[in-house]
């Protein structure tokens, strides 16, 4: 009993609209990621490196201990964390844009509905509209 009331509480979570929405956002924001990681490290990357003289900001590093035999080297990347502060600033500022026409098409819908409302009085007001020109004649 108490399992089926358990699985009927999961499927009724798991169906409601804003699972499902963020299901998709995530989905779809790990696709959108993908998409800005090759733009930044295939396109605007190598552009930025080659008007600074044909540098791979991936290969900045600041090495703390040199290679010995099988030792590796202990090295901080801080090219890989420039690469990656471009990633954040270039998908902040999509985002920004998308919220940005989302908003833009939001007010013009809420701007279109009062311009319906004022365009056309209630039947309340019709009706005192006439009552007036009544009176007036």
């Amino acid at each position: 009993m108490k399992k089926s009331i358990f699985i009927s509480e999961f499927k009724e979570f798991i169906s409601r609209g804003n699972v499902v929405d963020l299901a998709v956002g995530v989905i779809i924001g790990s696709a959108f990621t993908a998409i800005v990681n090759s733009l930044v490290n295939q396109i605007i990357m190598p552009v930025i490196g080659f008007i600074i003289g044909g540098i791979n900001f991936s290969d900045f590093k600041w090495t703390l201990k040199a290679a010995k035999g099988d030792i590796p080297e202990v090295a901080v990347y801080f090219g890989s964390f420039i690469q990656q502060v471009v990633n954040f600033l270039i998908i902040s500022f999509v985002v920004f844009m998308m919220v940005k026409f989302i908003n833009m098409l939001k007010r013009k819908k809420v701007e279109e509905t009062q311009e319906v409302k004022e365009e056309k009085p209630s039947p309340e007001v019709q009706l005192l509209t006439e009552i007036r020109d009544l009176l007036r004649k």
